[in-house]
């Protein structure tokens, strides 16, 4: 052994010399990496091992791209073994006080978006039991689109095995939004009513239309108690998938009846068409007994087309987007990650998905729309639906061409038939009765798409062409689908939309009292004395003008505003309620206490005072009538919540799984033990017992068993000649496996000798 020092001179100098070796000499060059002095990673190594290991890139891929920077693999001053090791030890210094890093975490998005708001549902242990989190740019998006919502709980694959749920929508884009994420431990009903009562909370009050989730029954309980007019469906992607189990191989991707099944699902549009579908295809394969299709069939209302023909679904028939969210969030989180690093991982994604939203914005400005046809109507379609829903209402009018028109009452019924009708299915419906009302201005098919989807069907659009309309009508643009999607402001300030057109000129009055308020308004914002004296004010005067204000000239710019426009937007126009319009806030930092179970949660605060008097109360009830059933809800403390919440509250218990992590699909609760095949009596046909225990079996004699026949001579088996090793003669063995010298081979014997009842 040689030791070499520096010198002054920056030189090198002989320290000290051994001429014995501490270990033998080795044999190759590799052998070497496995040394201790050979496990040294330098800090800026590890910060990249750290890096890439947080964006889940696997191990041999980390080792792959650390080569590059060393020129070569060979050239790697570690084996992949220390990098193993390091990758371990990375992974528990995140999982090392996990609640107190993501307080954290979420206390910096608090401070870049002020909007944040996150929710902590602890257990008697002060452990986390769930733990739901948004943030502004998603109120927002579930404020113009959070009509129609998807829920699903696939993801789990995290430190603590916590299911994922994660709320889903669609844009104007006919993109996937994220609204939320919840990590919960359980999935029994008090879970899901909590989650979905908080998820209403976060987003302002306003509930959705329809929400779509898999075949859970706790999920289902738990919407009918929280969202009782909110209109319910199952995922059919669940369906699809466990009919693929069931069905063996009848459903394979060359099969004919897979073909079938998925166009009866995806395509029929009436429930007559679906119900005589469905029989046809049963009786065709001959599966009329199956029992997955059985129970699919009994709960058809739950998830079949046709029977949500009236629900307006945005175009999700399944929660596939929540799906399709899932499997996106796996390509950024790594298995068996920790509860920091979900969320930061999980703020990535909805990063990646409003990059893409910003895409589509800059497309639909930007870019030129391509017509196909260059009729009238889809000229004014590319002026109003964005660049995604023009190509779909493209595909709407391209399929229109294949229908005709028979008007059987003008400008009011009208009678529409596919072309190619006695060539299609008896079963497939071919005519299609369109109903036109007020004055040209709504068209009622009975395929029932536009109110299922929002955009206007192919019948109803080729009476159009018919009646040579230059413009599609006002009551059929959805508004979800156009440019002006994200325009929408209080009922009372609906006229400054740009859907709405120009305001008109505001009057001399109007002008007035809206300068004179501001002033107020700044004045009572200088101090807690001038907020609390002008409030008390401007609230009495609204009680003691209201009188006054009674009676109506019609010379106001509400009222000139409603002159103008008419009574435009029918039904639409209907005031929503107040849960979905008024925004509710709770106090920051409130503690809420349900069934055994301690709630914290963080949302932007309501007001910067201690103390609430009568004239705040007032005013609140001004701003939303029925805000007395929302507050009543949150508590009136107002201590203020920091990263130190963090310090009260532990992790969940790991609940470590058998194997390596996996980043597959976690199969639902009562997806679990399905997969099993059912085995039934040959004699009863049921469950539960074998035919040699059956009751109906009596004293029945069992049959005989058939006795096979050997293919060489015709013998039964039972009386073929038992084979004998061609060595010593004896059954039982081969001469393979003969441990005596060959007969033949013996002094004595002749050649051709051989045993009586034996094979040469």
């Amino acid at each position: 052994m040689i030791r070499l020092l520096r010198t002054d001179d920056d030189g090198w100098y002989i320290n000290e010399f051994r001429s014995s070796h501490n270990h033998q000499m080795l044999n190759t060059c590799a052998e070497k990496l496995h040394f201790p002095s050979h496990r040294h990673i330098d800090k800026y190594t590890r910060e990249l091992v750290s890096q890439l290991r947080e964006n889940n890139v696997n191990l041999s891929k980390v080792y792959s791209t650390l080569a590059t920077f060393f020129g070569r693999v060979e050239n790697v001053p570690f084996t992949k073994r220390c990098l193993r090791t390091l990758c371990g030890k990375l992974s528990r210094e995140q999982a090392d006080d996990d609640v107190r890093k993501t307080m954290a975490i979420f206390s910096e998005m608090k401070v870049q978006d002020s909007e944040f708001s996150y929710n902590v549902q602890v257990d008697d242990e002060s452990r986390i039991r769930t733990l739901m989190w948004t943030n502004g740019r998603s109120k927002k998006q579930y404020h113009h689109f959070g009509d129609v919502v998807t829920f699903d709980t696939t993801y789990k694959t995290n430190l603590y095995d916590m299911p994922f749920g994660i709320f889903v929508g669609v844009n104007n884009h006919f993109q996937s939004v994220l609204y939320a994420g919840v990590l919960m431990r359980d999935e029994t009903v008090d879970t899901f009513k909590w989650i979905f009562d908080e998820f209403v909370k976060m987003m302002g009050g306003k509930r959705p239309i329809t929400i779509l989730t898999d075949q859970a029954r706790a999920m289902e309980v738990a919407i009918e108690d929280v969202y009782p007019d909110a209109t319910q469906r199952w995922c059919k992607w669940h369906i699809l998938k466990k009919a693929k189990e069931s069905l063996g191989s009848n459903y394979t991707k060359k099969s004919d009846f897979r073909a079938e099944f998925h166009k009866l699902v995806h395509e029929m549009l009436t429930i007559e068409e679906f119900e005589d579908r469905w029989a046809a295809l049963l009786e065709k394969y001959s599966l009329t007994k199956n029992t997955h299709l059985t129970q699919i069939y009994e709960t058809r209302q739950k998830w079949a087309k046709p029977y949500f023909a009236g629900k307006f679904c945005a175009r999700q028939t399944s929660t596939g987007r929540s799906e399709s969210a899932n499997h996106m969030l796996k390509q950024y989180v790594p298995p068996s990650c920790s509860m920091n690093l979900f969320v930061k991982q999980y703020n990535k994604l909805q990063f990646d998905r409003e990059q893409e939203e910003g895409f589509q914005e800059k497309r639909t400005r930007l870019s030129g729309a391509v017509l196909k046809v260059n009729t009238p109507l889809e000229m004014h379609a590319s002026k109003v639906y964005t660049r995604k829903m023009f190509e779909i209402f493209g595909g709407i009018l391209y399929e229109s061409g294949s229908y005709d028109v028979e008007e059987i009452i003008p400008k009011q019924k009208y009678i529409v038939t596919h072309v190619k009708a006695e060539k299609r299915e008896k079963w497939f419906k071919c005519r299609y009765e369109v109903n036109v009302s007020d004055n040209l201005g709504y068209f009622s098919c009975i395929c029932g798409l536009f109110e299922h989807m929002g955009m206007v069907c192919c019948h109803s659009l080729q009476v159009m062409n018919v009646l040579r309309l230059k413009e599609i009508p006002p009551r059929h643009i959805l508004k979800r689908w156009s440019i002006h999607g994200r325009d929408n402001l209080p009922d009372h300030l609906k006229h400054y939309q740009q859907d709405m057109g120009p305001p008109d000129a505001p009057t001399y009055r109007h002008s007035a009292l809206y300068i004179t308020a501001l002033e107020v308004v700044k004045m009572g914002d200088r101090n807690l004395e001038s907020y609390k004296f002008m409030l008390d004010g401007l609230v009495d005067l609204r009680e003691r003008g209201a009188k006054i204000s009674a009676p109506n000239d019609g010379l106001g710019i509400a009222e000139q505003q409603v002159s103008n426009t008419g009574v435009a937007g029918g039904s639409n126009g209907k005031t929503k309620s107040c849960k979905a319009a008024c925004s509710v806030r709770s106090v920051e930092g409130n503690h809420l206490s349900a069934g055994g179970a301690t709630s914290v949660s963080v949302h932007p605060p309501a007001s910067q005072g201690e103390g609430r008097t009568k004239s705040q109360d007032m005013a609140s009830e001004g701003s939303c009538p029925n805000a007395n059933s929302y507050n009543s809800d949150y508590s009136e403390t107002a201590s203020r919540l920091d990263v130190n919440v963090g310090d009260s509250m532990l992790a969940p218990e790991r609940e470590k799984k058998r194997g390596r992590p996996t980043t597959s699909r976690d199969k639902a609760p009562y997806e679990k033990g399905s997969n099993k095949r059912s085995r039934f009596c040959s004699i009863c046909r049921g469950k539960g017992h074998k035919s040699s225990t059956c009751p109906d079996r009596g004293d029945a004699p069992k049959k005989e068993r058939k006795v096979g026949t050997c293919s060489k001579c015709g013998l039964p088996k039972k009386e073929r000649k038992v084979g004998t090793c061609s060595k010593c003669g004896l059954p039982g063995h081969r001469k393979t496996t003969c441990s005596k010298p060959l007969v033949s081979s013996m002094p004595g014997v002749p050649p051709a000798h051989s045993f009586p009842g034996t094979f040469v």
